[in-house]
């Protein structure tokens, strides 16, 4: 059974030979090339060359094509900083310095885009090396992300009490250009498109304002996905992400998530009341990487299997992205406890 074969037995609610597995280790990628980060970042066809080297060395089912996200909001005209030793990041507090400015944010090519124009050569380069085998997921920045990254999150949620008419034609803007940016994903042949919710959780904001804010945005978004024959999957990190709403406005085929959703109490209670309604990405902590020993990590991959690997609707995976300055022992451990503890012929 190969990544596509496995991981479309998991979005089916269906047991495969083994829990498909992919900690997102996208970052560290760069060290199979023996590149910094930003040559990583700038270079398509490097970022595309490490992410498969690290694909194959650590023989994980998915490859996602997150590098960072800045690249839609660098292409309305955020200045950026491209790190040696980290991942790209606004150099700038905000583009949109004030609501009168939020008619700086127009209807943008992603083609013309320096960002999302190379984003869209990587996507389409790691398609052709290995689509048939893998699935691709194509990684983009929610509506309400973006905007908050060219205005700066306290400035914006500043003017929602001020400026709402200004944030929801900068949304429009945002989101008509994200059409023409999944449509030109999905062109790759790309698997699916994973919309990063950033906050959609109670990090941020109540279910009641994502709603009315990103909502009919991000079901627009959806909608237009799953139209063309895409899968969408959500990313939220978030304390307490919304699950509910989310599943309302966008019906993913999977939520790849670190933390519980808000509305339940343990693992056990989402599995129960979620893991028929979608697959379920994740939930190692990246952080803890950092100080698990071996056998930690080796325990707590047993612990998530154990409690969500049922019937299928479960994919082994970090809750987001793998620590960039670690090495890949520890994403191989990962990978070996899916492949070994994770069979369900044994279980």
């Amino acid at each position: 059974m190969n990544s596509i074969e496995r991981v479309t037995k998991a979005l089916k609610h269906q047991e495969a030979d083994h829990v498909p597995v992919y900690p997102l280790i996208n970052s560290i990628s760069r060290n199979y090339l023996g590149i910094n980060y930003a040559e990583w970042t700038k270079d398509p066809h490097k970022c595309a060359q490490a992410i498969i080297k690290a694909t194959e060395e650590c023989d994980v089912d998915v490859i996602c094509t997150l590098v960072d996200l800045s690249i839609e909001a660098a292409d309305w005209g955020m200045e950026m900083d491209y790190p040696e030793d980290k991942a790209a990041s606004p150099s700038i507090e905000a583009f949109v310095k004030n609501a009168e400015e939020y008619d700086k944010i127009g209807v943008i090519d992603p083609y013309q885009g320096e960002r999302m124009s190379k984003y869209i050569q990587l996507t389409e380069e790691l398609v052709t090396a290995k689509g048939k085998e893998k699935p691709i997921v194509a990684f983009v920045f929610g509506p309400l992300g973006i905007l908050s990254m060219l205005r700066s999150l306290q400035g914006m949620l500043m003017d929602t009490f001020s400026a709402k008419a200004q944030i929801h034609k900068a949304l429009e803007n945002i989101t008509e250009t994200l059409m023409r940016f999944t449509d030109a994903l999905m062109d790759t042949g790309c698997h699916a498109i994973m919309f990063d919710t950033l906050y959609a959780s109670k990090t941020i904001m109540s279910p009641k304002m994502w709603c009315e804010l990103e909502g009919p945005y991000i079901k627009r978004l959806a909608d237009h996905v799953h139209e063309r024959g895409c899968m969408v999957m959500i990313h939220n990190c978030g304390q307490g992400i919304y699950f509910k709403e989310q599943i309302e406005y966008m019906k993913p085929e999977a939520i790849s998530t670190l933390h519980i959703p808000a509305d339940c109490k343990t693992t056990e209670e989402m599995k129960e009341k979620y893991g028929n309604q979608t697959t379920i990405i994740g939930m190692i902590n990246p952080g803890d990487l950092m100080t698990y020993t071996e056998e930690q990590l080796r325990e707590e991959c047993r612990r998530e299997i154990d409690l969500l690997a049922k019937d299928g609707g479960f994919i082994l995976a970090t809750g987001c992205e793998f620590p960039a300055n670690m090495t890949d022992e520890y994403a191989k451990i990962i990978v070996d406890e899916a492949k070994s503890y994770g069979r369900y012929n044994q279980r």
